[in-house]
């Protein structure tokens, strides 16, 4: 990270720089080597009381003191991903959205209500595409009054680490005592590559709709009501994929589900039995649902992955997918 102008290090940023993407260097707890430095780079959100806030790709809120700053300097949005589809923010956060469409919504301003009886997070959360068309502490209280009308926490799903996310507004929620709950990547790939994955597709049945067999194998609810089964049919176009187990009757060895939605392709849902776990059969699953998807036209994949769950997030990084931005769900104290 180059701060130099001449040889001399240089704090290049004033509090005029807020909203924008700064690298700094600043000095940190020294030994007897003398000083060390510690080098942050993200969205300054703030610089009040001589204290500098930096929000990271992460979704991490760093205060820094003014004090301690040897260099600083703003810096472009981050570099064009080197492998998959171009993006933007603004482009991937609807088509995302669309994927787990909720039972009711309502708008605030540019913001989205969404509720769907509790099922996902991603259902049940304001998306906050734009301004709310009222000061934010006003806007805030209406999200908590909304949710709880329908007994449901205040969620806020905000994103970070691409040009047009919302640093600035994770800041405000952090600052307003909204605790981050859950963090994951949103990665994106070429679909035409995962098609071609060496898998053995034959096994893989697609269908239009899913059945008690398909839901007897996702984890992701503890009762299969209406509302779940009303989320997961929804969508541009959705199809779900099953591997049936070596046992008839049982359930299925692996499940999946797809969206697609122009030229974007949503993977979703994809779960093993850990007895069937190494056999190659999420790739399998994977390549059938992107075949499906190359026949309706469609050229780009995105998934969505947890940062936690390092198994899947390797599996898709062999696959191709690369992180494009991190998305955050912030629950009112």
């Amino acid at each position: 990270m180059e701060f130099t102008i001449g040889g001399q290090l240089e704090v290049r940023i004033t509090p005029a720089d807020v909203g924008k993407r700064v690298s700094v260097r600043r000095t940190a707890e020294g030994g007897s080597q003398g000083p060390k430095f510690t080098d942050t780079v993200g969205v300054l959100t703030s610089w009040d009381s001589d204290v500098l806030s930096i929000t990271t790709k992460s979704g991490d809120c760093v205060r820094i003191a003014e004090s301690t700053l040897v260099a600083g300097k703003v810096v472009p949005a981050a570099p064009a991903r080197r492998r998959g589809p171009a993006a933007s923010f603004d482009e991937l956060a609807p088509v995302c959205a669309r994927a787990w469409q909720p039972l009711e919504s309502e708008p605030l301003g540019d913001w989205q209500l969404r509720a769907a009886q509790g099922f996902t997070r991603r259902a049940n959360s304001v998306l906050p595409l734009g301004d709310p068309g009222v000061p934010l502490d006003e806007a805030l209280g209406r999200v908590r009054q909304w949710y709880g009308e329908r007994d449901l926490p205040a969620y806020i799903q905000t994103a970070t680490g691409a040009e047009g996310t919302q640093e600035q507004l994770c800041a405000a929620l952090e600052q307003r005592g909204w605790r981050r709950e859950v963090t994951a990547e949103v990665r994106i790939a070429a679909l035409a590559p995962i098609g071609d994955l060496d898998a053995d597709v034959s096994q893989v049945r697609l269908s239009r709709d899913l059945d008690e067999t398909w839901l007897s194998r996702y984890q992701r609810f503890d009762t299969p009501g209406p509302h779940v089964l009303k989320v997961l049919r929804g969508g541009p176009s959705v199809w779900f994929a099953s591997v049936p187990g070596d046992t008839e009757g049982a359930p299925p060895a692996a499940i999946g589900r797809c969206v697609v939605d122009g030229r974007w392709t949503g993977f979703m849902a994809v779960e093993v039995a850990p007895e069937y776990r190494r056999r190659g059969i999420a790739t399998a699953v994977m390549a059938a649902l992107a075949r499906k998807a190359l026949d309706e036209g469609a050229s780009a994949a995105w998934l969505q992955v947890e940062t936690d769950n390092e198994g899947a997030r390797a599996l898709y990084e062999r696959m191709g997918f690369a992180v494009h931005h991190l998305y955050h769900h912030f629950r009112s104290a």
